[in-house]
């Protein structure tokens, strides 16, 4: 559902030259969130501009259906669609936020998260793992995510010629991510591990081996059954599949698990070892200790227990 679609026929000069600024303003992926968003409104009869009974009733709908997150989620949405126009936002309406505030209570606010992978998970996975394309580039791929804490879209977005070899490691370029969505990019560096057969840089440099030592293109890409063919850009979505077909393979429950469980592993693995948290964000990018400490679930759950006091 196209926002700019309310604008006015003899508008449609003005609605072409818009449409590429607004699009590039958002990321691609929150741009989809907000489509599906609008689309289910729409399907559900509502229109824009809403009245705060039309959204009222949508959201009591959605209650039956969703978690308050995903009702929220699309109330932005909703809300977003009418501030672009400047038209009479019905999400600040007395009725929506008492009906929100409801909902509320009624179906409770925690939130489903990821397991994280920790320290000790990830080596068991890697312990199993052949040497396979496959399994090459998996390792490869759960080292990067871990080490690198990177986001599941970072890390499909990685390339080739990202990649520097230096003495003390590997130095990781990331061009673009959730919360630099303009491309100033920054660089982290990953070390050399102690252990040549858990060693990450190592594990990166045989997988680009196994590719035949491309100099640029996609980092991590698709395997082709019965095929050497890795040229496909893998996907969001794949990276979140590897991560549970490799950790079912070692009984662990998978369905707890998802694209963020390296990212909060890393995070967590690192607190638990008392790595300082401003050193933890200089991997992970967190702008704040406050933002990091979402992805530090169980990492400090032990130190200085105030529980332990026998």
């Amino acid at each position: 559902m196209n926002n700019l679609a309310l604008l006015s026929p003899e508008n449609q000069f003005l609605r072409e030259r818009l449409q590429p600024f607004i699009e590039e303003a958002t990321a691609r992926s929150t741009r989809k969130a907000y489509q599906r968003d609008l689309a289910s409104f729409k399907e559900f009869g509502g229109t824009i501009p809403a009245t705060p009974q039309m959204v009222a009733d949508w959201m009591v709908f959605l209650a039956t259906r969703y978690r308050v997150a995903t009702i929220q989620r699309r109330l932005a949405s909703l809300s977003r669609a009418h501030s672009l126009f400047n038209l009479p936002n019905p999400i600040s309406s007395e009725l929506v936020q008492m009906t929100l505030k409801g909902i509320r209570r009624r179906l409770g606010v925690a939130q489903r998260q990821a397991k994280p992978l920790m320290r000790d998970d990830i080596v068991t996975m890697l312990a199993v793992m052949g040497g396979s394309l496959r399994d090459t580039r998996d390792r490869a791929l759960l080292m990067m995510g871990f080490c690198g804490a990177f986001r599941r879209s970072e890390l499909v977005a990685l390339n080739v010629d990202d990649l520097t070899f230096v003495p003390e490691g590997v130095l990781v370029r990331i061009r673009k991510s959730k919360t630099d969505q303009e491309g100033e990019g920054r660089t982290i560096g990953i070390p050399r591990g102690r252990n040549p057969a858990l060693c990450p840089v190592q594990t990166f440099a045989l997988w680009l081996e196994a590719m035949g030592s491309p100099s640029d293109g996609p980092l991590f890409r698709s395997i082709r059954k019965g095929s050497a063919n890795v040229c496909t850009r893998l996907s969001d979505r794949s990276v979140s599949s590897i991560i549970k077909q490799r950790a079912a393979a070692v009984g662990m429950k998978a369905d707890d698990l998802s694209g963020h469980s390296l990212r909060a592993g890393l995070c967590s693995s690192a607190a638990a070892a008392g790595v300082p948290n401003h050193k933890i964000r200089e991997i992970s990018g967190h702008k704040s200790d406050s933002m990091l400490a979402k992805y530090i679930r169980d990492g400090n759950i032990w130190r200085d227990n105030a529980g332990g006091l026998f």
